[in-house]
């Protein structure tokens, strides 16, 4: 299975984990100039902006490591995009959260971390 096939996996497994626990999806890669989204998500009356992550083994780390500064603010851009695109969605409160899926893992190792980081990157 190649990288984008992988992440596409990643990304609806990520998305079924959160919809299972009451998440809605708003929309899945939102690709703009400044990066891509993985997923857009109410979570309950908070757009919930996630970054989806995984690793095959831990050689390099965890997938939350793989989320640098540098990523912390493509993210942040892109959903400030999003925003001036979606002017109905700037009134509410916003998360960044990050899904990270732990291959090397028997379970799969899932984990949601919200809140992960702000807009200050």
């Amino acid at each position: 299975m190649d990288r984008r096939a992988m992440g596409n996996a990643a990304e609806t497994t990520a998305l079924e984990y959160l919809a299972a626990r009451g998440l809605v999806l708003v929309c899945r890669n939102f690709l703009c100039k400044a990066g891509e989204l993985d997923l857009v998500m109410f979570d309950g009356p908070v757009l919930t902006i996630i970054e989806v992550r995984s690793r095959r083994d831990r050689g390099y780390g965890t997938a939350a490591d793989s989320i640098g500064w540098k990523k912390r603010q493509r993210i942040v851009r892109a959903a400030n995009y999003l925003l001036l695109r979606n002017p109905e969605l700037r009134r509410l409160p916003a998360r960044f959260d990050v899904v990270t899926l732990d291959n090397a893992a028997a379970d799969g190792g899932i984990e949601w971390i919200r809140g992960a980081f702000d807009a200050s990157g």
